[in-house]
Order: structure tokens, then C-alpha cells, then sequence
């Protein structure tokens, strides 16, 4: 059954994290529509690509820019049934934004799916909606997350409506953790015949 998914993005946030949940969930037959406080429909932000080449932290590039297809300011939270939160750099300036925190507090307080990637966590601990989970995030932003309340693990997890992973290369376990929560029929047998 198709549902309506509300993401927030935002300037440099990674680009893979924004692209391939969007396009992945709307594959399945979700709506899914992305918006940022201050821009408009039809506007965009711009991506950045993140890489782990074996140094101390990503590698940051510019990506793709990124068309919103909805408009934050006219949006009603409670029109979704679910919520995905990407990471990058993005989250760092999202948190500051009523809006943007009080979005994020309606999923938690309506018990709604949330899907959060790397940097993503940063909004939900600074909505203050992390007490008591267990969850994980980029491990840089793991003190705020633990400050946050929730209890530390360093794998894909799903606790209760809210699943979470670390960075890009957690996409398909984390993906199909959401999709799981949304109530799709994720076949992981596939994936795994694939890697034999």
C-alpha cells in the first residue's frame, strides 16, 4: 500500500543519501516529497559527495543539485505517514529550525516510521526524541546522540518506529529496515542469493 513519505533535505547534505531513498521509495509505489525550510517547490539544494578513502574522516565533493518537488512552509506533518531524515552536512543548520524540530516531534509523538542516516541523528537529538532508543548514526556524531538518551550500537538497528545506519554503504539493510516499518515486503533472500 502506498504511503506518503515527508523528507527533509537541505544544502550539502550527501548526496547519495538524498537521491537513492527518494528514488528507492518511490520505485516501490510510495509519494514521497522532499523539502527544505526557505525554498520552494520547483528550487533546489545543492548535494555534496562524501568518501571514505581511508583517511581520518570523508572526503567532501560537490554533488548534484537537487530538485525539492514540495514546499516546506505548506506542508502539514501529520499529511505523512512516515519520515526520512538524511545526513551530510545538512542536519548541522537543519536543527536550528522550529519547523524542522517540530516536524521531526510529530513522527515520534504519532508513533510514525522514521528512517535517520549519519549526520541525520543531529535533528532528532536536537527535537529531543531519543531518549530510551537504541540506535546509530555517523560515529562522529555519536556523543550527541548518546547525550541525546539513546543507547549506542554500531549497526543498522530498528528500535521500536525508528531505524537508523551510519552512512551510504548501510543503504540496503537500512532501506529495507524502513521499508519493513512501512509495511512493504522486502524480500532479503534476493539480496543474499545475489552475493553468493
Amino acid at each position: 500500500m502506498s504511503k506518503s513519505i515527508l523528507m527533509i533535505v537541505g544544502d550539502f547534505g550527501e548526496d547519495l543519501e538524498i537521491m537513492v531513498p527518494f528514488q528507492a521509495l518511490q520505485m516501490v509505489g510510495h509519494d514521497v516529497d522532499a523539502v527544505c525550510p526557505d525554498k520552494e517547490a520547483g528550487e533546489t539544494v545543492k548535494t555534496a559527495v562524501h568518501d571514505f578513502r581511508g583517511d581520518q574522516t570523508y572526503l567532501e565533493e560537490r554533488g548534484h543539485d537537487f530538485e525539492l518537488n514540495a514546499t516546506m512552509a505548506e506542508i502539514e506533518p501529520s499529511d505523512y505517514d512516515a519520515l526520512v531524515v538524511p545526513g551530510g552536512r545538512a542536519p548541522e543548520y537543519l536543527r536550528t529550525y522550529d519547523e524542522v524540530l517540530d516536524a521531526v516531534r510529530h513522527f515520534f509523538d504519532a508513533d510514525k516510521p522514521v528512517a535517520a542516516l549519519c549526520h541525520g541523528p543531529q535533528i532528532l537529538a536536537a527535537a529531543g526524541v531519543l531518549d530510551g532508543y537504541e540506535m546509530t548514526a555517523y560515529p562522529a556524531v555519536r556523543a550527541e546522540c548518546e547525550a541525546a538518551g539513546c543507547s549506542w550500537v554500531d549497526e543498522v538497528t530498528t528500535d521500536g518506529n525508528l531505524v537508523t545506519g551510519q552512512a551510504w554503504p548501510d543503504h540496503p539493510e537500512w532501506l529495507a529496515g524502513f521499508m519493513d516499518l512501512l509495511g512493504d515486503e522486502v524480500s532479503h533472500e534476493a539480496a543474499v542469493a545475489a552475493d553468493d
